[in-house]
């Protein structure tokens, strides 16, 4: 009696990539979101230069400072399950630049993570009641970690940069994503590291890049999102040669049977 070793035609088996491309899509999604919502709002609290406003700002305001911390933390975690989606996603098309894309995301999440810790310390040390150093050497402090987590930003910055570049490249280099989604991510990855190295080289346009930065964010980065969580990937069905959609889009590599010789 001979079994059946092809694939079957098990719902969950096929939805598997469609899942995963939504799942990834609604928690990009909400990456893009919380991150918006901790930069626009955490960055009102900061008077470049004032460290006596920045901390009237900061303790005035405290519950909304401590709000923009948590969305930049929820930030932080949903882009690590984002890593992972993607990077079982793209793992079809090339293995090793995929796992490459994914430790460039975990390092800037690492960083993230950092940059979140030395925002949320003007908080403890202005409202800690020291008494070892005086109020103006307190909010000297505080206006140094709000810098120095704007700092750590920028370098976490930089491996997202990598991170949606490589992904943009593997989009590219796909055959269940559209090319131009692959495009759009690239140019945000060019974005990111413009600002970046804008900001460590304190050159001149760097007060200018803010929004293109934004707009090439949301353009590359929430076209993607949105693309994912409405339309998902097709699962071809090995059934007679004829493929089954569960989801729109191109066919998904990871699901399609192998030929005589071992290749797909």
């Amino acid at each position: 009696m001979n079994m059946i070793t092809g694939p079957t035609n098990s719902p969950i088996t096929d939805a598997s990539p469609l899942f995963k491309a939504r799942a990834a899509g609604f928690f990009w999604l909400m990456t893009i979101l919380t991150s918006m919502f901790a930069f626009f709002v955490g960055g009102r609290f900061v008077v470049a230069g004032d460290a006596a406003a920045t901390a009237a700002n900061v303790m005035s305001h405290e519950s909304l400072y401590r709000l923009a911390f948590a969305a930049n933390l929820v930030a932080t975690a949903c882009y690590l399950t984002v890593t992972l989606l993607v990077y079982v996603l793209l793992k079809p098309v090339n293995r090793h630049i995929s796992l490459l894309a994914a430790f460039f995301s975990l390092t800037g999440c690492a960083i993230g993570t950092v940059s979140c810790l030395l925002f949320l310390a003007p908080v403890i040390v202005l409202g800690g009641g020291h008494t070892v150093f005086t109020v103006e050497q307190l909010q000297t402090q505080a206006l140094t970690f709000v810098t120095l987590s704007l700092q750590a930003n920028d370098i976490g910055l930089v491996f997202f940069g990598l991170h949606v570049l490589t992904v943009g490249y593997l989009i590219r280099r796909s055959a269940f994503l559209p090319r131009i989604l692959g495009a759009l991510l690239i140019v945000t990855g060019v974005c990111y590291l413009t600002n970046s190295f804008a900001n460590f080289l304190s050159l001149p346009f760097k007060a200018y890049l803010l929004p293109f930065v934004a707009a090439g964010g949301l353009l590359g980065e929430g076209s993607l999102a949105v693309w994912l969580l409405v339309k998902g990937v097709k699962v071809p069905v090995a059934t007679g040669g004829c493929d089954s959609s569960v989801g729109e889009g191109v066919a998904f590599p990871g699901k399609l049977t192998a030929s005589p010789t071992g290749r797909t």
